[in-house]
């Protein structure tokens, strides 16, 4: 009887430690005082370090701010823990690439974000442009939909009505009296295309990259939410205290102040309007 009492003890005890370390494991999880927040050079890398980082640090938190230079690394090093959160990318892009390189990532807030915008060195107004004008735009299908949609919303092409807005592509297009001529271009390629060609489409964050002026576009797209960038975090920090925090600094004034005063031009998601 001695020797089952023991035994029931020392399994108590052995639960209760083990229970002890799940407490001290949710405990440190919510506690998590130190974050690393990723994000590609340039406009977005300034928003965390401008307009989020001291909100956090307010908040005590010592946010480093890592920088990539590519579109794969940010999603990587997320899913594997390298670092918290990353700002770089709309939820389109990361649910594709969620999707092909199996991870769980979710989108925590959207956040001002740079327009595509029409550029020219030729021209100083879209009604301007000439029978047979060249526009480079991008070779890729989400960022080619959107070079469209500009041109459809500035009434110098028409659509198939039936197309999904997001999904438009050169073969959806039915009317160009302008015989506007497509060049397809890698992203990167399209402000150095400006100097070549009558017209480009830039996307904001290359514009941006290139020093361009987003105040210098002749149109610049009435972007849906969709294609705004968004705050990515793993889909089981989400409802982490981090993550909550991370949002509220974003919803609040100090942010948009921040956006008003060094972001012009980025264009605001629909809550923030």
């Amino acid at each position: 009887m001695k020797k089952i009492t023991s035994l029931l003890s020392i399994c108590a005890l052995a639960l209760g430690l083990s229970a002890c370390g799940n407490d001290d494991a949710t405990t440190k999880t919510e506690d998590k005082k130190e974050l690393k927040i990723g994000a590609t050079t340039g406009p977005y890398a300034d928003m965390v370090i401008e307009a989020i980082q001291p909100g956090l640090e307010d908040l005590g938190y010592k946010v480093d701010i890592v920088e990539f230079s590519d579109y794969i690394q940010p999603n990587k090093s997320l899913g594997n823990g390298s670092i918290d959160a990353n700002l770089f990318q709309h939820k389109v892009y990361m649910d594709n690439f969620a999707k092909e390189h199996d991870l769980e990532l979710s989108d925590l807030i959207i956040v001002p974000t740079a327009p595509m915008g029409i550029y020219s060195t030729e021209y100083k107004s879209l009604a301007d442009i000439k029978d047979g004008a060249t526009i480079a735009v991008p070779n890729d299908p989400v960022n080619l939909s959107r070079a469209l949609k500009v041109l459809l919303d500035e009434g110098l092409i028409d659509v198939d009505p039936d197309v999904d807005p997001l999904r438009i592509s050169e073969k959806d297009v039915t009317k160009n009296p302008k015989n506007i001529q497509f060049e397809p271009l890698e992203s990167a390629q399209l402000p150095r295309a400006t100097d070549s060609v009558d017209l480009s489409a830039v996307p904001g964050n290359f514009a941006i990259a290139a020093k361009m002026d987003l105040q210098d576009a002749l149109a610049l797209e009435n972007m849906p939410d969709t294609y705004r960038n968004v705050v990515a975090v793993n889909t089981k920090d989400k409802d982490a205290q981090f993550a909550k925090d991370i949002k509220s600094v974003v919803e609040s004034a100090e942010f948009e102040k921040v956006i008003d005063d060094k972001f012009q031009g980025f264009g605001k998601p629909d809550w923030m309007k």
